[in-house]
């Protein structure tokens, strides 16, 4: 029988953790990282082509199973997206990508790992699919934050709230012609999210807008430049 995750389980409570506990570890050794640039660019290309490998393997697992449509399994929760652009970060070091990465990515992401909308738990493939991938983007941008010198920027918040503005009729449309509900732009998650406290369908888009900006506003004041 199949494992099932449950949301605020000990198995829940602990990944949680070690996210915690990576984060902390990749700050206190910020300073300590002297390897040298080429070896930096092997290790970072090798982990995303690690986080590609892992995507992959995930839509491989969903067509063996009979669980990949195109209702839900294309690469268009804001995760999804994040993911592919931590990739590109990963291998092109670009400084817009970076600000996506960073406000989109970090502020999608936790949400994620707070309240997963996950079916199958440890040890299942899937568990570490959605957790590694979801690590894999916050430690990108901290990464590149802590480790690289880049920097977010209130103009990175712009951008990356028109980017986000541009995707999402386009993401609605794909939702209305697959039956879909990519970025719960058609309803909330079932087993309940964060998206619950924003009010009722659709009004929780509009009220999302508002969370979004706040929290990217919140990273920005935290981790720019002083």
């Amino acid at each position: 029988m199949e494992p099932l995750f449950e949301m605020f389980s000990m198995t829940h409570f602990s990944t949680i953790l070690v996210l915690v506990c990576l984060i902390f570890l990749l700050y206190m050794t910020r300073k300590k990282w002297s390897i040298q640039m080429e070896k930096m660019l092997l290790i970072e290309r090798l982990f995303a082509l690690s986080l590609l490998l892992m995507e992959v393997l995930y839509h491989v697992w969903l067509f063996q199973t009979d669980r990949w449509n195109w209702g839900n399994s294309l690469p268009l929760e804001l995760c999804s997206i994040s993911l592919v652009m931590t990739i590109v970060l990963l291998y092109t070091g670009n400084k817009h990508v970076y600000d996506f990465v960073f406000y989109a990515g970090i502020g999608g992401a936790l949400q994620a790992v707070a309240t997963p909308v996950l079916d199958l738990s440890f040890p299942h493939f899937r568990y570490f699919h959605f957790f590694y991938t979801h690590f894999g983007i916050i430690m990108t941008a901290l990464y590149f934050t802590w480790m690289k010198g880049y920097r977010p920027t209130f103009k990175g918040i712009i951008k990356t709230m028109v980017a986000l503005n541009v995707l999402l009729p386009i993401i609605y449309g794909v939702n209305i012609f697959f039956q879909g509900n990519y970025m719960f732009l058609r309803s909330k998650p079932i087993n309940g999210s964060l998206l619950d406290f924003l009010g009722p369908y659709p009004w929780y888009v509009l009220s999302l807008e508002i969370v979004a900006f706040f929290i990217f506003v919140c990273l920005w004041l935290l981790f720019r430049k002083r």
